[in-house]
């Protein structure tokens, strides 16, 4: 997981009493193996001090009745897959995503979890289920993806009534969600950085893109409708003796359509552990999403992880990564195919030679980590639920300890 110390795991197990009282239940938009980032760093964190487990949407196959599949992917950590079957109406699915939540919940003698959610679709399945606090972490405006379901919007309405506290994934995000809710708290992507410095030294060039020449422009990340493939195109054909190198899974768009070239490569998805080998061999990285709905609100986790691997940054102009990185030398803005170009050639410059622009980048990477990101929604976590259980117990209800008591009896 990176930098997650036994002595800060010591000091936090004792620090967050209230949290080590609770199993916390994500339910998820996103399969936990497809690429390791934001959920991932969190929820493995959260392992440390309780038991989590992690509901993901269904996958549809085969013909089977609907059941579970449980994957264990760390101490503490379960990740559950509801299968269904390929030909069951929207209702029935729905029936059978709740059916077999309620069992899990009971087998599981679950009570009064933290209950966390990646996406408002998973109330159509857990709205009556009750929790100690309910956490609404928005990391994307998902309602704004190609073709999302058109109750999204309203499921969201209802996700944020709900929710005691909300946590957004930028700055653009918590500025379209501080008004719907009055306990919003934006945590912008963070960093991993003793993990991706490791490609400042000189690793070994991972076989796939060992022949292929230099410069070398590198991206990473889910390549999906979020990229701007004429760009990449137009890039690749005004200097066909760069090379373009997308590593990652291609996710909900027809391979078809992606840009082909050359000198356009794409590596297919790699481990969170392989990637600073590739970054090490890149002379520059890149981020060239298309300016559309679903790029508005994003607050790429890729910006600090490609800096903190010692590489300058070319993006077009995403809000968040102007606000947040365009002060830095190091972080090129482009929003043309030529001024692309102009950036990437002004970024290999810097690569070049380190000067005092990666000094700017450790000072800007030393005020963010996962770490510190997720001891800080800790601590807001464990005050929502120290004032839920206070007017439980205001109310007549059960009071904290006997919340506890009953969650210390729960098992994953």
């Amino acid at each position: 997981m990176g930098t997650f110390t036994s002595a800060l795991s010591g000091a936090i197990q004792s620090h967050f009493s209230k949290l080590r009282d609770h199993c916390l239940v994500c339910f998820s938009h996103l399969r936990w193996g497809l690429v390791f980032q934001r959920p991932q760093h969190l929820l493995t964190r959260f392992a440390h001090i309780m038991p989590v487990m992690v509901i993901e949407e269904p996958a549809f196959e085969g013909h089977e009745p609907p059941h579970l599949k449980r994957f264990s992917v760390g101490r503490n950590l379960a990740i559950f897959v509801p299968h269904v079957p390929q030909d069951m109406s929207d209702a029935a699915i729905i029936a059978a995503q709740k059916q077999l939540v309620t069992e899990l919940f009971r087998e599981a003698r679950i009570a009064a979890p933290v209950l966390w959610y990646y996406t408002p679709m998973a109330l159509q399945c857990a709205d009556e289920i009750a929790g100690a606090v309910t956490v609404y972490d928005c990391m994307d405006e998902l309602s704004a993806f190609k073709d999302a379901p058109p109750e999204l919007q309203q499921l969201e309405a209802d996700l944020l009534a709900k929710a005691d506290i909300v946590f957004t994934g930028g700055m653009s995000l918590y500025e379209a969600k501080r008004a719907r809710h009055a306990n919003v708290h934006a945590f912008p992507s963070a960093v991993d950085a003793e993990h991706f410095s490791r490609a400042r030294a000189a690793l070994s060039d991972p076989p796939d893109q060992k022949a292929l020449g230099h410069p070398r422009l590198g991206f990473f990340g889910v390549i999906d409708e979020r990229l701007d493939c004429e760009l990449i195109a137009a890039v690749a054909r005004l200097r066909p003796d760069w090379q373009l190198i997308l590593v990652g899974p291609v996710v909900k768009i027809d391979p078809a359509i992606l840009p082909r070239a050359p000198n356009i490569h794409y590596l297919g998805a790699k481990s969170y552990e392989e990637l600073p080998a590739y970054i090490a061999n890149w002379d520059v990285a890149v981020m060239p999403f298309a300016l559309n709905a679903a790029t508005r609100f994003i607050s790429p986790t890729k910006t600090p992880e490609y800096l903190a691997g010692g590489k300058p940054v070319i993006s077009t102009p995403i809000t968040d990564v102007v606000r947040g990185w365009g002060h830095l030398e190091a972080v090129r803005i482009a929003g043309t195919p030529e001024q692309f170009v102009a950036e990437t050639e002004a970024a290999l410059e810097l690569s070049s030679g380190r000067g005092t622009w990666l000094q700017a980048v450790d000072r800007a990477l030393a005020e963010i980590s996962w770490d510190r990101t997720w001891a800080d929604m800790a601590a807001l976590v464990e005050a929502a639920i120290a004032c839920r259980a206070d007017e439980a117990l205001s109310a007549g209800g059960l009071s904290a300890a006997e919340h506890a008591q009953n969650e210390r009896r729960t098992s994953t």
